[in-house]
C-alpha cells in the first residue's frame, strides 16, 4: 500500500499503520520564498516593520507549526522530532525572503510534511508581519528539496527553473 491514507470497507479514511516499519533516521528539507516590494525589503533588513522582528518571529513559527503538524493535517502522524531548523534569508534577487525548513526524526515514517508545514507558516508569518506594508505580496514556490530514510530512500528536487 503507498501513500498516506487509504479507505476501509465502508469508505472512510484511516490513518496508514506504520507498526511494521523501521525505525530508521528520517529527514526532510523544504523551501519556500515570499516575493515583495523592494520597500518591503527595506522595512525587514532594517526591523522597521511596525510588528517587530520579522525573520525572527518567522522562523519561530515555523519550528513551532513543524512541532504541531499532526494537529493541522488530517491522518498525519504525531512525530517526535529530532530537529527542526527554520532560515530566513532576504534574496534581493526575488525581491523577498527565501524560508528553507530542515526537519530530522527517527522513527517509522517521513517528516516530509513537517518540513512543508514549517516552510509554508513561516511564510505566512512574514506575510503577516509587514502586510500592512505591501498588500501585493505572493508566497511561491513551496516545495519538497530533498528527503531521505525509510523505504523509499533519497528524493531530491530537481534545480529550480
Amino acid at each position: 500500500m503507498s501513500g498516506l491514507t487509504h479507505l476501509d470497507q465502508t469508505g472512510a479514511a484511516n490513518m496508514v499503520d506504520v507498526s511494521d516499519k523501521a525505525v530508521t533516521a528520517r529527514a526532510a528539507r523544504a523551501e519556500g520564498c515570499v516575493v515583495m516590494a523592494p520597500e518591503t525589503v527595506r522595512l525587514i533588513r532594517e526591523g522597521d516593520a511596525k510588528k517587530g522582528d520579522v525573520l525572527g518571529t518567522a522562523r519561530l513559527a515555523g519550528i513551532m507549526a513543524a512541532k504541531r503538524t499532526h494537529e493541522l493535517i488530517p491522518l498525519c502522524h504525531p512525530l517526535l522530532l529530532t530537529k527542526v531548523h527554520v532560515e530566513c534569508a532576504i534574496d534581493e534577487a526575488l525581491p523577498g525572503v527565501r524560508v528553507t525548513a530542515e526537519a530530522k526524526v527517527a522513527g517509522q515514517t517521513g517528516v516530509e510534511l513537517e518540513a512543508l508545514t514549517a516552510v509554508s507558516v513561516a511564510c505566512l508569518t512574514i506575510y503577516d508581519m509587514v502586510k500592512a506594508a505591501d498588500r501585493a505580496m505572493r508566497i511561491e514556490g513551496i516545495r519538497l528539496l530533498r528527503k531521505s530514510g525509510g523505504r523509499s530512500g533519497l528524493y531530491e528536487a530537481e534545480a529550480a527553473p
